[in-house]
């Protein structure tokens, strides 16, 4: 039906329905014996009443709602409507026809009142009634069975928009909740069938072929152990967006999707200081190293929502940078944006961009981060994860910068890794350079990212999608993991905290083994481990440990203001030492092949390879690499 008549049916259905409520108000109003100069006087007005009610049930657009969700909302603007057409009526009934001789009894208006919201808001809940006992009736006798985990606000909404939609195609068979006041109720006339240890039990007798999962606001771990109950069964698990995505009403049945790793991690929501965080970034020209890279490019999408002044993307990589430039044009359209192709480990290159820009806020991502590649390339870690850190470093010194953020990692605690290792000398320049500089340097330390680029999950999902193996090296490695966009909001809220010389840690959570993980993305995948796909274990590969730490001194941090971030407490710096490494980055006296870099990083790190045993072939010399090379740079 279209709009034009299912509007004009429903004015003449209401029309008809207030002409009625008048009738019956005359009926009470004199016991249903109407005086025959009353029903004439009615009949003569009656018109104009009707028009009046209907021109005000437009006006409140009685007439744009669709009746057949009607809730207790729908039915208070009927009788607002109602109320506003009745004084209208009274002032039309006693001061523009006050001449005539079929004046009728006050209390007409009143008792027709009532009748009005009785008839014209019954009539709308019946049809809503009717609808919904026909959508029960429908969906008893098929569809796919569906449970839901979660009866609350969110359940309900799920229930709803599915019997609105998808009546016939899917049956909600009933709602799983926790709450024990809930057992064996009814919600839309679908009972709640018991607690999340009957899930396999009720899958199994009401022959469940999808189970979603509708309680956005629990902490992951929660929801970690729904998904393992689930998996017993062979029902196919989905679940709902999070707490964000229900506040902002972007909830509806499109909105549901895959269970994805991210959802178990088990922590609550960033809760950000957005006025700190603009206070050092609105207004500035921010550059961001590193910006196409997965956590550099969510840096500048979450740096553009605080309006610096420009935003400057810094990479090597074009193609990198060009796809993120042209999102955040889209998104930012009215932000100054400047795409740099540049290399870190040019120093003049640095200085120019620093020189034609002058940035205030600086967020250090570019770095060489894959462990087992460093350990083939050793010498090209040091070159960009090093002499890079400083020459971007320096150039925020002299040109005048107010603050320098290091993204950094866990592996650059007690290192076996030369990527490791050499982001640790990069924190350690830092330190340095905040003992001299008006710059407030500062590092912020985190674990793996999940959905990074050449991260453990995206291999596990190619590996998955091919048929299998998924290859883990250890049946005992762990790690820390975050998401990319908490982990980055993390970073920028810690470059607000400092006062010069930090490292920040951020909270990570639980530590992940890895065969665990690898296990259930095999699951959510709608595989069974060591069935469908196999799990492979490999070997730990060079430079590897078999689980991260986040703290280099064992007396631990300090607290800051933000329960998810805290400040390692200071540790002994050897500034001559430093001075020495910066020498060599000066001169150029960097190490050019796998056993100068080792030398060099032993010398930087003593404890460096002391707890990697797959590292015990080489024989690393204690000798001072560093200071030979400084040597040389004197006697030059």
């Amino acid at each position: 039906m279209s709009k034009p008549i299912r509007i004009f049916l429903l004015t003449i259905i209401d029309a008809f329905l207030i002409y009625v409520a008048f009738y019956m108000a005359l009926l009470v109003r004199f016991d249903f014996d109407i005086p025959a100069t009353n029903l004439t006087g009615f009949h003569s007005i009656a018109i104009h009443l009707v028009v009046v009610a209907v021109i005000c049930f437009h006006l409140f657009g009685l007439y744009k709602r669709v009746w057949q969700y009607a809730s207790i909302g729908e039915l208070l603007i009927v009788v607002v409507a109602v109320g506003v057409a009745t004084t209208m009526q009274v002032t039309l009934a006693y001061f523009f026809m006050e001449g005539a001789s079929f004046p009728l009894p006050r209390s007409i208006f009143i008792l027709s009142c009532f009748f009005t919201i009785f008839l014209v808001g019954g009539s709308r809940l019946a049809w809503r009634l009717f609808r919904d006992q026909a959508l029960n009736m429908h969906t008893i006798r098929g569809g796919k069975p569906i449970l839901i985990i979660g009866a609350g606000d969110a359940g309900f909404m799920v229930a709803k928009e599915m019997k609105n939609h998808f009546s016939g195609k899917v049956n909600v068979v009933g709602f799983i909740d926790d709450s024990a006041t809930k057992q064996s109720s009814k919600i839309l006339n679908i009972p709640v069938l018991g607690n999340r240890g009957d899930i396999p039990e009720i899958v199994s007798r009401y022959n469940i072929e999808r189970v979603i999962i509708a309680i956005p606001s629990v902490e992951g771990k929660v929801i970690k152990e729904i998904v393992e109950i689930c998996n017993q069964t062979n029902a196919e698990i989905q679940i709902l967006p999070g707490m964000y995505d229900l506040i902002e009403g972007n909830v509806t049945v499109n909105n549901i999707r895959e269970v994805q790793v991210e959802d178990l991690l088990g922590r609550d929501p960033i809760k950000v200081d957005l006025q700190g965080i603009s206070e050092y970034i609105n207004d500035r020209v921010v550059l961001v190293t590193g910006a196409g890279g997965s956590i550099g490019s969510e840096l500048c999408r979450q740096i553009a929502r605080f309006s610096p002044s420009e935003l400057l993307l810094l990479d090597i990589s074009e193609n990198t940078i060009y796809e993120i430039e042209l999102e955040l044009r889209s998104t930012h359209p009215d932000l100054k944006i400047y795409p740099l192709i540049k290399d870190i480990r040019e120093k003049d290159s640095m200085e120019r961009v620093f020189r034609q820009f002058k940035p205030k806020v600086v967020f250090h991502a570019a770095a060489h981060k894959h462990v087992p590649l460093m350990e083939h390339n050793p010498e090209e870690a040091i070159k960009n994860n090093v002499r890079g850190t400083y020459n971007v470093a320096r150039s925020a010194d002299k040109f005048g910068a107010e603050r320098f953020v290091l993204i950094s990692t866990d592996k650059a605690v007690n290192p076996t890794s030369v990527m490791g290792a050499s982001k640790r000398v990069a924190e350690m320049i830092i330190q340095f350079m905040d003992k001299t500089s008006k710059t407030n340097f500062m590092a912020v330390r985190f674990g793996n990212v999940l959905g990074s680029k050449g991260s453990v999950v995206p291999l596990f999902k190619k590996q998955i999608r091919e048929g299998g193996p998924v290859t883990v090296t250890h049946e005992e490695m762990v790690r820390f993991f975050m998401t990319i966009p908490e982990a980055v909001q993390l970073v920028i809220e810690a470059g607000s905290m400092s006062k010069g010389g930090e490292i920040f840690i951020l909270d990570m959570g639980e530590p992940v083994k890895i065969i665990d993980l690898a296990r259930t993305l095999i699951r959510l995948s709608g595989f069974e481990p060591e069935v469908d796909i196999d799990i492979e274990i490999s070997g730990i590969r060079p430079g590897e440990k078999l689980y991260e730490e986040l703290l280099i001194s064992k007396e631990g941090c300090d607290a800051t203001k933000h329960k998810r971030i805290y400040a390692e407490k200071p540790n002994f710096l050897d500034i001559p030492l430093i001075e020495e490494v910066i020498a060599s980055i000066l001169t150029d006296k960097l190490p050019n092949s796998k056993e100068e870099t080792e030398k060099f990083l032993k010398a930087i790190i003593p404890q460096f390879r002391d707890k990697c045993a797959s590292n015990n072939h080489l024989e690393i010399e204690n000798a001072s690499f560093i200071t030979s090379q400084a040597e040389q740079f004197v006697a030059g």
